[in-house]
């Protein structure tokens, strides 16, 4: 089973901007599609953004469409999310997230993702 570290734990203010990455070990990251949840105080998980094995493919939600940008690159292993124009209501933890697919350009459903990294907190001050 693939292995997942995020880093990039932040302190920013509303407007700024923060890099997370997540980095796969154990298994090649190019045979999984990626996403990025968050999970703030009190609310349930949600899928952020996601991308395809190929990247030809990404969905992100409409709360963080135009301001976050999910990337990748399969020979760091590592998968990246680049988060602009930050609102304090993007504190969270983020978690990034794994799931095997066979077609390089489709996305799992939010909860077939089966490999889990431990999470970073990001908090945006007003």
């Amino acid at each position: 089973q693939v292995r997942l570290v995020e880093s990039g734990v932040g302190l920013v203010q509303a407007g700024g901007s923060l890099r997370l990455s997540c980095k796969a070990s154990e298994l090649p990251l190019g045979m999984y599609a990626m996403g990025w949840f968050r999970q703030a105080p009190g609310k349930e998980r949600e899928l952020v953004a996601a991308i395809s094995r190929d990247s030809r493919t990404t969905f992100y939600i409409d709360s963080v469409n135009g301001r976050f940008t999910i990337s990748r690159d399969n020979a760091r292993n590592t998968v990246y999310l680049q988060m602009n124009s930050l609102k304090p209501e993007d504190t969270a933890v983020y978690y990034c997230a794994a799931d095997f697919v066979v077609n390089s350009d489709s996305l799992p459903p939010a909860h077939a993702y089966s490999s889990w990294g431990q999470g970073t907190q990001v908090t945006v001050s007003s």
